[in-house]
């Protein structure tokens, strides 16, 4: 009980280490910044940057350069700002214990203990290391973080508390066994470190960004051998092959990517959720399976009394978690005046014979102690006694501790001269003590009948997933105030059933993600009996079905596979198990998010394709392992990210179609221009592309970026997980509009008379683009609907991108030193009015085409 020297704790914190969690690889800026340049689409733009400064267009290589630099340091704050955010909540933590140390009681970090060590631990302590319990009185130990039940453990001599779990009852001195990565609490952390996988998005941008390169080195190549073939002077070569590799790549579109992304991050985070990594955002708008824990998660983690039977009557308690505000009903819900004696009595036992501390900070409730006991100071609220009144009142003389053994307790107060004794504990076992029984006031006889009435009550309770305590009193007690002396002769008063409540939000968010098309699955470590009843009790099933971690044991990984779609509540689960589901889940090409706080869900959250942490509850190591952090612990805020990082999907995809199909229009015209009038009379050059696949499509498309939700965005299913960003439907459009815009595009520039005035030629094409751009915006605010079914005033960003472009587009062809720098002349009366008549028609092909991909493919998923 002395402890270690300081001597001996310093050479072993030189043995073992801090008592901390380590990461393996932790994440630093240098590795946020390496982040930013893991997309294909961005080597690209290094690649076109490259080939601007091979031929000597240094201005483009200063451009591409500029936009390469604006992506990544966007994506940097953005992330880095997450992460520092999540240090945050991990600081959250108390950092001090009482420690033996020279054989006096000393305060010191928790990261300085060491094995060997001896700790003080108490009522609401956190225990900071794995440690054996040496002495004890009446200690009982919430380990929710660890196994996932709800319900406290009682600990005896001997026993091992972990890191992690918190002290609800009780007191102890213990001896650290193991620390830092070598506790419980490590083991789990060490099986989380490791490489991680791409999300769903990063996959199909990194696919597009490939098929693009492809495209970009194919049209070069093709392009620089006709110019050999024909024998140009290959310096013009260059400059065509360079203009072609720039138009094929749509420049803006990473830098819009990464915008869309990190506004959306932003906005999350103003909705209580913390999103890590960019690419996570819209893994959330493909989640086709949310599995979840249920304590914290869908439960409040804070006990409930529900239901009493006394006076031969069952009683409901309205209210839910530690608010003390709530009613006393019937047996059919209506409201009663809590008037009757023994229900006033049982309440004051309950709060008498009680060790836990109901807290309030500002509008919050919180507790200290044990759930259990928490639950019945609520009750006691709820009818008008307050504890600190009580314990007052009543000064408490003696208690006889709780054992798991005994499983009752009693404390024995005095009043008014007179001494009395109040119980609670397990029904069976309080009933074995009382004599007696309280009805309507009156203190009767105990009979055999009434005994098994009450135990019959007790298994109905049971069987609902209440936990259920007796309560019973005895007046005017005398010493000895032994268990043997006092616990006999009781009056018995009633019942308390209890449950750790649904929170009140969950099930309208589960009924939403049905709608949604997103099963929702509870993954627990409590029994199946109340995962059962909370499964019911918030919608997730009528009838849920329910497998267990030992009959998962003693499945095949196939088997597993086969069950996994048709069950609705894995209950008895270890973190193995948890891990085995979402693996299977995702074998089954489900897009998995599963959500957690406890260190017994970090394994399962870092495998998921969206992992979500709860901020305030959490652990830090789970914190660690997710991709997005719920910082009020709230499962609707699930709902509303989901509905989020749909929005950015359609957003994404409408981006991304209204871009490639703007810079295969620039190709279709140059090539137009190669076929018909041959390398010397190119439609457009390198800068010109430039501008219009940054500045000018930029604005446009980032105003896309940030359209609104449509409407029913939540009424229909989630994208099929092998859906491409340009499917099927998307690249007939591509194709489509680049063709005839292409076409639409050349015929502006002929007519612009180029074999005489090329340089008048190139600035009309250059406008139609550049008024084509500014109109097709309207038209892909949906690649389905008809621009008449679409306001066009309720994106006030795709208003100021037009108002922005139009005084560009005019300072670009008549102020001379930006004119002449793009090789632009004034255009007249003539010249605007074909420009504007190309570009007219194109938005009428437009929206034709979309009415023919409809017929042909749909309106997509």
């Amino acid at each position: 009980m002395k402890g270690l020297t300081s001597e001996e704790a310093s050479k072993k914190i030189e043995e073992y280490g801090k008592n901390e969690l380590e990461e393996e690889n932790p994440t630093t800026k240098l590795d946020v910044l390496k982040r930013q340049f893991s997309s294909v689409l961005i080597w690209i733009l290094a690649v076109a940057a490259v080939i601007s400064f091979a031929v000597g267009e240094m201005l483009e290589f200063y451009f591409i350069s500029a936009i390469i630099g604006i992506i990544a340091a966007m994506g940097f704050l953005q992330e880095w700002k997450a992460e520092k955010a999540m240090e945050e909540l991990q600081n959250m933590t108390s950092p001090t214990v009482e420690v033996y140390r020279d054989g006096d009681i000393t305060e010191v970090e928790s990261e300085s203990l060491v094995p060997g060590d001896v700790i003080k631990l108490e009522m609401g302590d956190k225990v900071p290391a794995d440690a054996e319990i040496i002495e004890s009185t009446d200690i009982r130990v919430d380990e929710a973080i660890l196994t996932g039940e709800s319900e406290a453990v009682s600990k005896e001599n001997g026993d091992e508390v972990y890191s992690g779990t918190t002290i609800v009852h009780g007191r102890c001195e213990a001896e650290v066994t193991k620390t830092g990565m070598n506790s419980k609490l490590g083991e789990i952390a060490e099986e989380i470190q490791g490489g991680e996988d791409d999300t769903p998005l990063q996959r199909k941008i990194d696919g597009l960004g490939k098929k693009l390169g492809v495209i970009a080195l194919a049209v070069s190549l093709v392009v620089f051998g006709l110019g050999l073939m024909e024998n140009a002077p290959v310096g013009q070569i260059l400059i065509v092959t360079l203009a072609l590799a720039v138009a094929s790549i749509p420049e803006a579109l990473p830098l819009t990517l990464t915008l869309t992304l990190s506004l959306g991050m932003r906005e999350m985070a103003e909705k209580k959720a913390i999103v890590k990594k960019m690419l996570a955002v819209e893994g959330l708008g493909s989640t086709t399976v949310i599995c979840t824990d249920k304590t914290g998660t869908l439960t409040k983690n804070e006990m409930t009394v529900k239901k009493m039977w006394l006076d031969n009557q069952e009683l409901g308690v309205t209210g839910s978690g530690y608010i003390p505000h709530g009613t006393i009903t019937d047996e059919n819900g209506e409201e009663i005046e809590p008037e009757s004696e023994t229900l006033r009595k049982a309440a004051e036992t309950a709060v008498i014979c009680n060790n836990a501390e109901l807290m309030k900070d500002e509008a919050q409730y919180s507790l200290s102690g044990e759930p259990t006991e928490g639950a019945l100071i609520v009750l006691g609220e709820k009818l008008g006694l307050e504890k600190e009144e009580i314990d007052e009142k009543y000064s408490r003389e003696k208690e006889i501790l709780f054992t798991s053994e005994r499983k009752m307790m009693t404390t024995i107060n005095s009043i008014d001269g007179e001494t009395h004794a109040f119980t609670k504990g397990a029904p069976e076992i309080i009933l074995e003590k009382c004599s007696h029984i309280m009805i309507e006031g009156k203190k009767i006889e105990l009979s055999s009948e009434k005994r098994e009435e009450i135990l019959k009550k007790n298994e109905e309770f049971a069987e609902n997933a209440l936990r259920v305590l007796g309560l019973a009193y005895r007046e005017n007690v005398s010493e000895p105030y032994s268990d043997e002396n006092i616990e006999q002769n009781l009056t018995f008063l009633g019942l308390a059933g209890m449950i750790d409540p649904a929170r009140e939000e969950v099930a309208e968010a589960i009924d939403e993600c049905r709608t949604a098309g997103i099963d929702v699955k509870m993954v627990t470590g409590d029994n199946p009996t109340t995962a059962k009843a909370i499964a019911e009790d918030i919608g997730l099933a009528k009838n849920p079905k329910v497998l267990t971690g030992p009959e998962i044991e003693e499945m095949t990984e196939e088997e597993l596979e086969e069950k996994v779609p048709d069950v609705d509540v894995y209950a008895r689960t270890q973190p193995q198990h948890k891990l085995h589901i979402v693996e299977a889940l995702q074998e089954d090409k489900e897009i998995v998010a599963m959500t957690g706080d406890g260190v017994n869900d970090a394994p399962a959250v870092k495998k998921a394709d969206v992992g979500i942490g709860m901020g305030m509850k959490g652990t830090d190591v789970t914190k660690e392992s997710a991709d997005m952090i719920l910082q009020d612990d709230n499962f609707e805020t699930i709902v509303t990210a989901v509905s989020e990082g749909r929005r950015i999907y359609d957003n994404i995809e409408k981006f991304t179609t209204y871009l490639i199909s703007r810079s295969y229009t620039e190709i279709s015209i140059i090539t137009l221009g190669l076929i018909f009038l041959g390398f010397e009379y190119l439609p457009l050059i390198a800068l010109q592309i430039l501008f219009l696949n940054v500045i000018g499509q930029e604005m446009p498309a980032i105003a896309l970026g940030l359209d609104p939700e449509t409407e029913g965005i939540m009424e229909r299913d989630p994208r099929p997980t092998d859906q491409e960003l340009l499917d099927q439907r998307n690249l007939f459009l591509v194709g489509s509009m680049a063709v005839f815009m292409g076409i639409a595009g050349f015929t502006v520039f002929m007519l612009g008379n180029p074999l005489d005035n090329l340089d008048t030629a190139r600035t009309m094409v250059f406008a139609a683009i550049v008024l084509m751009i500014m109109a097709h915006t309207f038209n892909f605010r949906s690649l389905t609907d008809s621009i008449t079914d679409i306001s066009l005033t309720d994106n006030k960003w795709v208003l100021a991108s037009i108002a922005t472009i139009t005084p560009v587009l005019l300072t670009l062809i008549y102020w001379e030193p930006a004119a002449s720098l793009f090789g632009h002349v004034p255009l007249g009366p003539r010249e605007w009015a074909i420009t504007i008549g190309g570009a007219l028609a194109t938005m009428g092909f437009i929206e034709a085409l979309k009415k023919i991909a409809n017929k042909i493919y749909g309106k997509g998923y």
